[in-house]
């Protein structure tokens, strides 16, 4: 099988959730802490391009740092806000599981099973 990347946020109920539905599967993902191990600016692309969406669809809305940013303006390159995620990796939605060339974000977390064969 593929190999299987999990970005992960343990104190995020539907990250844990996700994590859960690949163990009962008997898959074993590499595990990403993304807190801990935040992802540089080539690697957020680089997932964005699997997920297949903007960054702005990456961005926790919720997040303090979305404000104290002011990242709600709509003037905001791709670039740049691919730099705030990188610098703030707290603003990445959460849970991601990544395979092969394609993602998902787990939300709901059994949403990543659409990526399962």
């Amino acid at each position: 099988m593929t190999d299987l990347t999990l970005y992960h946020n343990p104190r995020c109920s539907k990250s844990r959730g996700a994590l859960e539905l690949l163990e009962a599967r008997g898959l074993a993902p590499t595990v990403v802490r993304y807190l801990e191990t935040p992802l540089d600016a080539a690697q957020i692309q680089s997932l964005l391009g699997k997920l297949g969406i903007s960054a702005r669809q990456l961005l926790r809305t919720g997040e303090d740092e979305y404000k104290t940013l002011a990242l709600a303006d709509s003037s905001l390159s791709e670039a740049q806000l691919i730099a705030a995620i990188a610098a703030h990796p707290k603003l990445m939605e959460r849970p991601i599981l990544e395979v092969g060339d394609k993602a998902i974000i787990g939300r709901p977390p059994e949403q990543i099973l659409e990526l399962l064969p």
